[in-house]
């Protein structure tokens, strides 16, 4: 029976992320239907296992939506991979979720490295994430200094789509991560 939860689980979890990697890459949107069907998957698939692991899912997901929430505010992420974060957290619980971020965090890195190459923008970009890290320590979303903040919408910005770099980090993460905490 734990076999076959187990294998549920693990069908479920690829089979939504990589859904919401594949839609973010296709049309730059992850559907709520899809991130809101995910987060009550993950919650039913964990409360079968019993208590202590739906608690662990609920906190995981709190991480994802905190995380989340923290990089939509200071413009890193859109509406939809904040969301996705929020799965994410649900399968993995808090304690799988940390390691997740880094994974996650390396795949992003890759990508936004890759585009800012490709359109041979680097200087540009590593001076828009300076700016961006300068708005997270500050807690100014936006932007402190009166001058105007790069979005994912502004004219010219490098954008990835972060839901597959979600998906890619938290999948490998799911077959060979280990708790952090």
């Amino acid at each position: 029976m734990r076999d076959s939860l187990e294998l549920a689980t693990t069908i479920v979890f690829v089979a939504v992320v990589g859904a919401a990697g594949i839609c973010d890459l296709r049309t730059r949107r992850i559907p709520n239907r899809l991130t809101g069907v995910g987060l009550v998957l993950a919650l039913v698939l964990r409360a079968a296992e019993g208590f202590g692991p739906l608690t662990e899912g609920v906190t995981g997901a709190g991480f994802g939506f905190a995380v989340g929430l923290l990089l939509f505010a200071i413009r890193a992420l859109g509406g939809g991979d904040g969301k996705l974060m929020v799965v994410v957290g649900a399968f993995l619980g808090f304690d799988r979720m940390v390691g997740a971020l880094l994974a996650i965090g390396v795949v992003g890195g890759f990508l936004g490295l890759g585009e800012a190459i490709r359109r041979k923008v680097i200087l540009p970009s590593l001076y828009n994430a300076v700016a961006m890290l300068r708005r997270l320590v500050t807690f100014s979303g936006t932007g402190g200094s009166g001058g105007d903040v790069r979005t994912i919408e502004s004219p010219g910005a490098v954008t990835v789509p972060y839901g597959v770099a979600i998906a890619v980090g938290a999948i490998a993460w799911w077959f060979w991560g280990v708790p952090v905490i």
